[in-house]
């Protein structure tokens, strides 16, 4: 019977992968994976011999329809990222939403994600948040920034090392230089780090010492008072 599920891989430390993981990536007849190149590895080291086709932001949209027909004929698929759970800033939702369109089955197991361990890193509430992902870019930014400066739930970001200074930047502008953030980075790697204190005090952390690797911010809401 066809299926689509959605596996989540380690976001660092390969011990992170769930045994269920290992035996889906092991049955399905497809992996769908961002780079192959870089799941090729992981594939290599769990000994997993199922064959791969490339499923990226830049050619999703051309591959869909292609895909569901497979799945329609009997093809079981699995659908994974370079990192975490895919469909968390990452391809997936186009693929799901296509196949509940057309009565396939997605069956999503659960398993790493980076945000969540950073949320709870963070000391902040988190009995609610909202979870943003990436900021805009340009286009759109400020918007975004001045809406979230009204946000009392804390605020979940994604962003790459380069652009962490000035994001923390324009959190002091929009947030206040007292706002409470925090930032980690190389989540489940040797040399993880969370940075925790004001946008202020992080930013001039970070201004010294330039980051490296993958990194969530986590930023307090505003205060209610």
């Amino acid at each position: 019977m066809s299926k689509l599920f959605i596996v989540p891989t380690p976001i660092g430390n390969l011990k992170d992968i769930t045994f269920r993981a290992i035996e889906v990536l092991k049955e399905v007849d497809l992996i769908l994976a961002e780079d192959t190149r870089t799941s090729g590895k992981l594939l290599k080291h769990f000994e997993i011999t199922t064959p791969m086709q490339s499923h990226h932001m830049h050619n999703e949209h051309k591959t869909i329809n292609h895909l569901i027909q497979k799945l329609k004929s009997g093809t079981t698929i699995a659908l994974i990222s370079d990192a975490g759970t895919p469909a968390i800033s990452d391809p997936g939702f186009l693929l799901t939403r296509a196949c509940i369109e057309n009565s396939i089955d997605v069956d999503c197991l659960p398993g790493a994600t980076a945000f969540v361990p950073a949320l709870v890193n963070s000391g902040l509430p988190n009995d609610k948040f909202v979870f943003e992902g990436f900021l805009p870019v340009k286009k759109g930014r400020q918007t975004r920034l001045l809406l979230l400066a009204e946000e009392t739930r804390t605020i979940v970001f994604y962003e790459s090392p380069h652009k962490l200074v000035k994001t923390l930047g324009h959190f002091c502008e929009y947030f206040g230089e007292e706002r409470l953030v925090s930032v980690s980075r190389e989540l489940t790697k040797l040399y993880e780090e969370t940075i925790r204190g004001t946008t202020k005090e992080v930013l001039e952390y970070y201004t010294n010492k330039p980051p490296k690797g993958e990194i969530v911010i986590v930023v307090g809401g505003k205060n209610k008072n």
